[in-house]
């Protein structure tokens, strides 16, 4: 039951978008300060969960499996952090979006693949292990990575202060999967029944942040829909297109080109939402308004990316899977 809920997701992230959408007043708690949970805000304490859901699922098995296929790993990732950042510098750029939704859409571009990608990976039969390796690996590079090429590419826009996203990588990120893994370690048979329920905990913790950022920024998005929409759709549209096809062109079997289609077109939204959140974040822009508008591409992409990959998986899962004769 658990696992149905889980594969779900797409669904429930339309949904809980719905209904933050025209109810507002049921999701605004998350973000407007009223719950801090040990003195921290609460969206940040609900991506440390996520994260620390993800470490729970974690074992030195998974680790060595980045030994036993390196190439398609490093590979994978590279393209993460290459293609996704420079589309959207340059979709940001060509569409004119304001300083706070460009910064915003940045960021989300230079954030890691998400949890959601090993799901849709399942769906569209393309290579789990790979997939699920990708994204912890991709997780722990953008520990360094992310403020990094946040930095150089929003810079252009506004200066951005990279000690404190990477403090907020280690607070949110870093941290909480590194706990995750040495609980696995030390009380396996409580961790692994925790591990059952774990991904869904991470469903419903992004599906609050998503839904409590669209509450608080409905009015903004409202007025700034149009381009930002488009701006969205044409850097997913990019991640999907260029992951699937570098990949075909490096030899990758068909499988393990999927896998990097997902992993590249879908970003973890919620960790652009947390940090785009961050009153350290807010505090580098001139205005409150462009402050404001910073969280809000996080939260659409989230969107964008589960129902484009959901509906990817879908056709995928409906045509026949080559017999593998490339890197894996």
């Amino acid at each position: 039951m658990i696992a149905r809920l889980t594969s779900l997701f797409a669904l429930w992230t339309v949904l809980g978008s719905a209904w933050a959408w025209f109810i507002p007043a049921h999701f605004l708690w998350v973000v407007d300060g009223t719950f801090r949970p040990f003195d921290q805000s609460l969206v940040s304490v609900l991506l440390g969960v996520i994260m620390l859901g993800m470490g729970l699922t974690l074992s030195p098995d998974d680790f060595c499996r980045v030994a036993a296929m390196p190439r398609a790993i490093a590979i994978g990732v590279v393209l993460q952090f290459t293609v996704m950042p420079l589309a959207g510098i340059t979709f940001a750029t060509l569409f004119g979006l304001d300083t706070g939704l460009a910064v915003g859409m940045i960021l989300v571009s230079c954030c890691p693949g998400g949890t959601a990608s090993n799901v849709v990976a399942y769906l569209a039969r393309a290579n789990l292990a790979l997939s699920v390796t990708m994204t912890m690996a991709s997780t722990l590079v953008a520990v360094i990575a992310t403020p990094l090429l946040t930095g150089w590419l929003a810079g252009v826009f506004v200066e951005i202060d990279r000690w404190a996203l990477f403090r907020g990588m280690i607070t949110v990120v870093l941290l909480p999967v590194i706990a995750g893994v040495v609980l696995n370690r030390l009380f396996p048979r409580a961790t692994a029944r925790l591990a059952t329920v774990s991904p869904l905990a991470s469903v419903i913790g992004v599906v609050l942040i998503v839904g409590g950022i669209i509450a608080q920024s409905k009015p903004l998005i409202i007025e700034h829909a149009g381009v930002l929409l488009v701006a969205l759709l044409a850097l997913h549209a990019t991640g999907f297109a260029l992951g699937y096809a570098l990949s075909r062109v490096l030899k990758f079997a068909e499988a393990e080109a999927r896998t990097c289609s997902i992993e590249v077109g879908m970003q973890n939204s919620g960790l652009g939402s947390t940090l785009a959140s961050s009153p350290s974040f807010a505090a580098q822009f001139a205005t409150p308004m462009q402050a404001a508008l910073a969280p809000v591409p996080s939260a659409v992409s989230a969107l964008y990316h589960v129902v484009m990959g959901s509906l990817l998986a879908a056709l995928w899962r409906r045509s026949a899977l080559p017999e593998n004769q490339g890197d894996g």
